[in-house]
């Protein structure tokens, strides 16, 4: 809406002073033009907006100008400005909404808080783009008009339709009562029910979306964190679940407790390596997760487990063995 953005206009100034028309624009997501717009609509309702011309000119706020927003102390803006997870923000296409409203967050404190609160939240990282070994945690890029359709429908308490591509499916249209809206790791999920079954999306599948104006058939209320619990519970143990006998050196033991669905067994052994029992989702799950640990893990049992890594290995030691 325009009044949103007149106001996230004059926040800008007021943060951060002089700021060109490309800078503006970018940052509101706008054409030049409409900022340019704007500062004409605020400067007629009487905002003490100016512009600079030159090189290094833009445009600013009068000086002592300010807004009549307030309400939050130091401690609840910067819990505010923490939690504003821009990452689950974008997962649902709120990335710009939630910019919007973090400089509203900053603007509502006092004076004397501002520039302490926005300092401390500089020196919080939440759920950083990489880990410690520099790998890139990668998140999915929905289109804005499907999440924003799908959003709505999950808002209003609608019906909605979706053209959904299951792993190895042809994409099909689809019918559902959307529940909630989940973010995990940058990974969205639609919640739903289909001709009363609980049924779970990944957005990034959702090829096109449509809200309906039919009610959904769904409880009034919900307890999403249990249901999300739920429904990973029923994940975990469906499948063609295996079960593996396992060494594992102790420096990579958790790593492994952190892979397998379930540990079911575990005996320490003289040299301080661990025998566990170990279950994977299935077959190539078990592979994997042991194929990360290289040679501080040893599968005792099944058989076919072993053979599956011997051959790996060896077509490994192959491959690098003869020089070019």
């Amino acid at each position: 809406m325009r009044a949103d953005r007149l106001v996230s206009l004059v926040l800008l100034l007021r943060q951060r002073g002089r700021l060109s028309a490309t800078a503006l624009a970018r940052e509101l997501e706008v054409s030049t033009r409409t900022v340019l717009r704007d500062i004409d609509a605020l400067s007629a309702a009487g905002v003490p907006v100016y512009a600079e011309r030159g090189r290094h000119g833009g445009f600013a706020l009068l000086p002592g100008f300010q807004t009549e927003l307030t309400g939050l102390n130091h401690d609840e803006a910067l819990a505010l400005l923490v939690a504003g997870s821009r990452r689950g923000a974008q997962a649902f296409g709120l990335g710009a909404a939630l910019a919007s409203a973090m400089r509203k967050v900053v603007d509502a404190l006092p004076e004397s808080y501002r520039a302490t609160a926005a300092g401390a939240a500089q020196r919080l990282l939440i759920d950083p783009e990489t880990d410690l070994l520099s790998r890139r945690v990668v998140a999915e890029e929905v289109p804005d008009t499907v999440v924003a359709e799908v959003r709505r429908a999950v808002f209003a308490g609608h019906k909605l339709r979706i053209h959904y591509a299951a792993v190895d499916q042809a994409p099909e249209w689809r019918t559902v009562d959307p529940v909630g809206l989940v973010t995990v790791r940058g990974q969205g999920y639609l919640l739903a029910t289909r001709s009363g079954a609980d049924r779970t999306y990944r957005l990034s599948r959702i090829q096109a979306a449509e809200e309906l104006a039919e009610p959904a058939q769904r409880p009034e209320r919900v307890d999403l964190d249990r249901a999300w619990q739920e429904r990973s519970t029923r994940f975990r143990t469906g499948g063609d679940q295996v079960t593996v006998l396992v060494r594992v050196h102790p420096a990579r033991r958790q790593e492994l407790l952190g892979t397998a669905l379930a540990v079911r067994a575990e005996e320490a052994e003289a040299d301080g390596w661990s025998r566990l029992e170990a279950t994977f989702q299935d077959a190539r799950h078990a592979e994997w997760a042991l194929w990360q640990l290289a040679t501080h893990a040893e599968a005792l049992d099944p058989q076919w487990l072993r053979v599956s890594l011997r051959d790996r290995a060896a077509a490994t030691a192959s491959c690098y063995g003869a020089s070019s």
